[in-house]
């Protein structure tokens, strides 16, 4: 675990040292958490695409593109493979004719909830190692993590 001694920096190279740790760390996770996925799943967009139609419903191109952050065309491949797997059908926008919206099928839905449930059991089993008081203070840093998220 990393332990950051700061009682000899100012407090701009305190808050420095403190920024480059919680980027560093985050970012460690998040790949660390990326990876953990059913055998064979599909690519971290076209997952992130399918979970977000299955918890979000049908959803056109250029908002998957916008919620991705990502360009149209990566969004149209990504959804080309979620459609060809038969995990999202695409039909006309009943408001737009000229839109297509994209829906999770129930097949789509079981990866999207599996690949779910495999990353949240992981996230729990690493978790459970840490006492109650360190799983209390993770808890606190995160509430204070989300306030900078929300800022």
């Amino acid at each position: 675990m990393m332990k950051m001694d700061t009682r000899h920096l100012s407090d701009s190279a305190a808050t420095a040292d403190l920024s480059a740790t919680v980027r560093s760390t985050i970012g460690r996770l998040y790949r660390r958490f990326r990876s953990e996925r059913v055998d064979g799943a599909l690519g971290d967009t076209a997952l992130e695409v399918l979970t977000y139609l299955h918890k979000h419903g049908p959803r056109t191109l250029t908002e998957l593109s916008e919620m991705a952050q990502v360009a149209p065309a990566s969004m149209t491949q990504s959804v080309n493979r979620l459609t060809s797997a038969g995990y999202a059908v695409r039909s006309p926008d009943p408001n737009d004719r000229r839109k297509v919206l994209f829906t999770a099928t129930a097949a789509g839905a079981e990866v999207a909830l599996a690949n779910s449930a495999q990353r949240n059991a992981w996230l729990d089993a690493q978790l459970e190692n840490f006492s109650p008081e360190d799983q209390r203070v993770i808890a606190h840093a995160f509430e204070l993590l989300n306030r900078v998220a929300e800022s």
